[in-house]
């Protein structure tokens, strides 16, 4: 597949998975996860779907939804999923899904999600085209749908912004 190939692609050409184990270092003195670290781990599992479905550089745009649903502590073992949910012209929409899984049983509880944006970019920052993604499951489509969605919202939280500043 060349990287300047924009033939649409399945959301699965791009769904990456991460594992991490939470160490001392990462921690505040309560022994859990410092959300800063999350933050900075989710960038990167999320940049590494953007780079698979784009096949180019890409930077980060936002971070426009994130949630902290439960502690992560020194010890566990947290797993973070990221795939496009949405491309556009030349950014995407990443949907990043994080879990801490029991080395023991295997099982996982959901701890955190996060919605991300990226820009595809050549070797001078300038913007590239990206290929259409082409969703396949139900749930892919529905977060194919919400993606296009959450993009109106944040124009428009923009358009707000920049009035409010009077530009």
């Amino acid at each position: 597949m060349s990287p300047h190939d924009l033939t649409p692609r399945p959301v699965k050409v791009s769904q990456s998975d991460m594992a991490e184990v939470v160490l001392p270092n990462d921690a505040n003195p309560l022994g859990n996860l410092l959300g800063g670290r999350l933050m900075h781990l989710i960038d990167i599992a999320g940049a590494m779907a953007a780079h698979r479905h784009a096949r180019s550089a890409v930077v980060t745009a936002s971070m426009d939804h994130l949630d902290f649903l439960a502690p992560v502590h020194v010890g566990d073992l947290l797993i973070l999923r990221s795939s496009v949910n949405r491309a556009f012209r030349t950014s995407m929409e990443v949907g990043v899904k994080c879990w801490v899984e029991s080395y023991i049983t295997g099982e996982r509880r959901h701890v955190s999600s996060a919605y991300l944006t990226y820009v595809a970019v050549d070797k001078q920052g300038n913007h590239v085209p990206v290929p259409p993604v082409t969703p396949e499951t139900a749930d892919e489509k529905r977060r194919y749908e919400d993606a296009g969605r959450r993009r109106e919202l944040r124009r428009a939280e923009l358009e707000r912004r920049q009035q409010a500043r009077g530009e």
